[in-house]
């Protein structure tokens, strides 16, 4: 049992809460459990004290409801600045490559399949993609193997995907083919779908966003990364002037003040 200013927290009360804070192990998903409860309790007694909200409307908290106590809390109680102009485009300034749009790659593959949960198959499909590739480094036709071994459509058109951008193919094709730089892709790329066979015929890089163009975009993660240094400040504050027994925040080795 926990107690939080002379209010328990039963332990089937967390053992309840426990399914919304999946965790590898038990012990883990307990102290996210209890974490979660006791901070809930906090808002609950401070909501209280400073008359935002009365003992019905706090019963029950949900997630939803929690953040729209904490919202009040803050700003009734905290006072948490704006991003100034100069401030956003000096974060523009010295984080360029945050702001550049997404290079285009033209593309030609063969796609190899193999079911992703059989190593053996994989393996198999590796040895006949790099076997593949040894053709083509000894001037075989790109076109001529597509149409022989890919199972993409494709195939019917030499293996072209045309131009790409980041977004559009799966993560772990996208990963490996757009750091590539043009030509053959000197090894089989792996995906879900298989293996495949990458030729990257060109590239063009991004270009980099005017300011204006993403000012409010930098303004509004500038102050939502001032708001959660806030709310654990907050936390923080509440926990640290709080009468907690049965649960240790500093043992818990706790990231919520990170």
């Amino acid at each position: 049992m926990i107690i939080v200013n002379e209010v328990q927290i039963p332990e089937h009360a967390i053992m309840a809460e426990m399914q919304y804070h999946p965790a590898a192990e038990k012990r883990t998903a307990m102290l996210k459990a209890a974490e979660s409860l006791i901070i809930a309790e906090l808002l609950k007694q401070r909501a209280l004290a400073l008359g935002l909200a009365d003992a019905s409307e706090l019963q029950d908290l949900n997630p939803q409801s929690q953040d729209l106590v904490l919202d009040k809390l803050l700003q009734q109680e905290v006072q948490i600045p704006q991003a100034s102009g100069a401030e956003c485009l000096h974060y523009y300034q010295q984080n360029p490559q945050r702001f550049v749009t997404s290079p285009l790659i033209e593309v030609r593959h063969m796609l190899l399949p193999a079911a992703p949960d059989s190593d053996a198959e994989r393996a198999k499909t590796k040895q006949l993609a790099e076997a593949i590739l040894l053709e083509l480094n000894q001037a075989g036709d790109f076109a001529k193997l597509a149409a022989n071994y890919s199972v993409c459509s494709s195939k019917d058109n030499g293996g072209l995907l045309g131009q790409i951008s980041k977004g559009q193919t799966v993560p772990e094709f996208e990963r490996q083919v757009f750091k590539a730089k043009p030509g053959l892709i000197p090894y089989p790329v792996e995906s879900r779908f298989g293996l495949h066979v990458v030729d990257v015929l060109r590239r063009i890089e991004g270009d980099l966003l005017p300011y204006d163009a993403v000012e409010n975009r930098i303004r509004d993660y500038l102050n939502e990364k001032v708001k959660r240094k806030a709310i654990a400040h907050y936390i923080q504050n509440l926990i640290g002037q709080a009468q907690i027994e049965g649960y240790d925040f500093a043992f818990s080795g706790s990231p919520l003040m990170q």
